[in-house]
């Protein structure tokens, strides 16, 4: 399988609704919860990839050009970048849809860094 093979079966896609127990005073999405629900599918992204344990190392930036209100149905999507010799890079995107009407739109964005770890948590190479 090549690369791109790999990247595209690994891509992960995850859809929530945003219930009011994880709002913020302004009812939207707290920014905690939506780096954990991106953590999450970046993980999973990491790990369908490689097919090894894998630990986040760090996140490098994170753009949250809309607000995710209450009520609405997300979709997370995970998709392997970059591949380097026992990391990869993983970016997250989250979109929001309101559930009556038609359309989406992008509201976060952000990349997460994985090490690929073996049985003694030691970094292990990605690509055997």
């Amino acid at each position: 399988m090549t690369l791109e093979e790999k990247i595209i079966q690994s891509e992960t896609r995850v859809f929530k609704t945003v219930f009011p127990n994880t709002t913020n005073h302004y009812d939207t999405l707290f920014g905690g919860t939506a780096l954990s629900m991106m953590d999450e599918v970046a993980f999973m992204a990491a790990t369908r990839f490689s097919r090894l344990r894998c630990v986040t190392v760090s996140t490098d930036k994170i753009d949250f050009t809309h607000p995710i209100p209450a009520g609405t149905i997300i979709e997370l999507v995970g998709r392997v970048e970059h591949v380097g010799n026992t990391s990869m890079k993983v970016r997250v995107d989250i979109f929001v849809e309101h559930m009556y009407e038609e359309g989406r739109e992008k509201a976060v964005t952000g990349i997460f860094t994985f090490v690929a770890m073996d049985e003694n948590h030691k970094p292990t190479p990605v690509l055997r």
